[in-house]
């Protein structure tokens, strides 16, 4: 089963993946889509206020945060990472819960990379934004770092996060039943 849609103008398939007995989400991979990517990130600027660096989360934000980078003339972007590297010194931490990955994790950001946030405007990039614990985990350490969050982007909202009013993002995706059936959307916040 997939689900098509359009975004960013661009024509895709998503597969249907189950995550519990009821339900299922569309499952969007911009890896190595390198089309989508520039488009999207195209679009998602459109849409960005301003800021000083954008820092996304290990893995799936990666290419969106290094192409809108590239587009707006960022010389530098910040990676939150799921392991603490070697060079890392000063690391930060926080813990995420995330839908598509299993289980607790945590995410880490450099601590030279934390003192160049400092009173800095940092924008929080994503692929998807559904239940908001990633966004939620980078924008912990963004106050931890000392920066300051201008906003939050995503490329889709799932499920419940096209509710809020915080998040920008170019199109709204559905969760699914078992059959493959679009649920109806929440409704939004007043």
């Amino acid at each position: 089963m997939v689900y098509r849609m359009t975004i960013a103008g661009l024509e895709r398939e998503l597969p249907l993946c189950p995550i519990s007995e009821e339900l299922c989400i569309g499952a969007f991979v911009i890896f190595g889509d390198a089309p989508l990517t520039v488009a999207c990130a195209r679009e998602l600027l459109k849409q960005a206020p301003e800021y000083d660096y954008l820092i996304t989360a290990e893995a799936k934000g990666i290419p969106l945060a290094h192409e809108m980078a590239r587009q707006h003339g960022d010389e530098k972007y910040f990676l939150a990472r799921k392991r603490p590297k070697l060079y890392m010194q000063g690391v930060l931490e926080v813990r995420v819960q995330s839908i598509t990955t299993a289980g607790e994790q945590l995410l880490y950001l450099d601590g030279a990379d934390a003192a160049e946030m400092r009173g800095k405007r940092i924008l929080l990039v994503d692929d998807v934004i559904s239940t908001g614990e990633s966004l939620h985990a980078l924008e912990a350490l963004v106050e931890k770092a000392g920066g300051i969050v201008c906003g939050r982007m995503a490329i889709l909202a799932e499920g419940d996060a096209q509710r809020r009013k915080d998040i920008r993002y170019l199109e709204p995706l559905p969760l699914f039943d078992r059959a493959g059936n679009p649920l109806p959307a929440p409704e939004k916040e007043a």
